[in-house]
C-alpha cells in the first residue's frame, strides 16, 4: 500500500471521528444545560430555604447543612443534603428510627384492635402521615439530586468528547501535512514496516 494511500485513510477516518466526537459534545452540552436548568427551576419553584441557626445545631444534621445555610433550595446537591440530613433525621427522631411500613403496620394493627387506646391510635396515624409525607418530599428531592448528578456526568462526557474531538482535529490536520511529505512512490507493507522508496533510473 502506498504511503500517501495509508495516510489518507487515516487523516479520514480521524476527520470522521473528529466530527462524531464534537456531535457527541454538542449533544452532552444540551443535555447537561438542560437537565441544570430543569432542576434549577423545578427546585426554585419549591421555594424552600435551608435551615440555619438553631435549626440546623444537632451534630446530625450541621456537618452536611451548615455550608448551605439559610440559602434558597435550587441544587440536587443542597437537595439531597436536605433530603438524608435534615428531613430523615427529624423523621428517625419522631419515629424512634421506624420505618413508614413499621409504623403504618402498628396503626393498621391498633386501628384493628377494639381494645387500643384512642390516642395512641391517633397518633400513631398522626405519625404514619407525617413519615409518609417525609418520604414523599425526600423521593422528589432525591429524585432532583440523582437528574443533577446525571447533568453534572453529561457535561464531563461533553468536556471529554469535545477535547478529544480537538485532538482529533490536529491529528488530521498533522496526517495531511504528514501525506504531503512523503514520495509517491513510498509504501508501506503492513507487518514489514515501510519498504525503501525506489531509484530512479538514471
Amino acid at each position: 500500500m502506498r504511503r500517501r494511500t495509508l495516510d489518507t485513510l487515516l487523516t479520514i477516518g480521524g476527520l470522521i471521528l473528529a466530527a462524531v466526537l464534537l456531535t457527541a459534545g454538542g449533544l452532552l452540552t444540551w443535555a447537561s444545560s438542560f437537565v441544570s436548568a430543569n432542576v434549577h427551576s423545578q427546585l426554585a419553584d419549591q421555594k424552600i430555604t435551608m435551615p440555619s441557626g438553631k435549626a440546623i445545631e444537632d451534630p446530625l444534621i450541621k456537618p452536611y447543612l451548615s455550608q448551605y445555610a439559610g440559602q434558597e433550595l435550587t441544587t440536587g446537591a443542597q437537595a439531597k443534603a436536605y433530603a438524608d440530613h435534615y428531613i430523615l433525621v427529624h423523621m428517625n427522631k419522631a419515629s424512634g428510627g421506624k420505618t413508614y411500613e413499621e409504623v403504618s403496620g402498628e396503626f393498621i394493627a391498633a386501628s384493628a384492635d377494639k381494645t387500643s387506646d384512642p390516642a395512641t391510635v391517633a397518633e400513631l396515624g398522626q405519625l404514619r402521615q407525617t413519615l409518609f409525607m417525609g418520604n414523599t418530599l425526600r423521593g422528589l428531592l432525591l429524585n432532583a439530586y440523582a437528574f443533577g448528578t446525571m447533568g453534572t456526568i453529561a457535561l464531563w462526557g461533553a468536556i471529554a468528547a469535545l477535547v478529544g474531538s480537538g485532538l482529533m482535529f490536529i491529528l488530521s490536520g498533522l496526517g495531511m501535512w504528514h501525506r504531503r511529505t512523503v514520495p509517491v512512490e513510498e509504501e508501506v507493507r503492513i507487518g514489514v514496516g515501510r519498504a525503501a522508496t525506489p531509484a530512479h533510473a538514471v
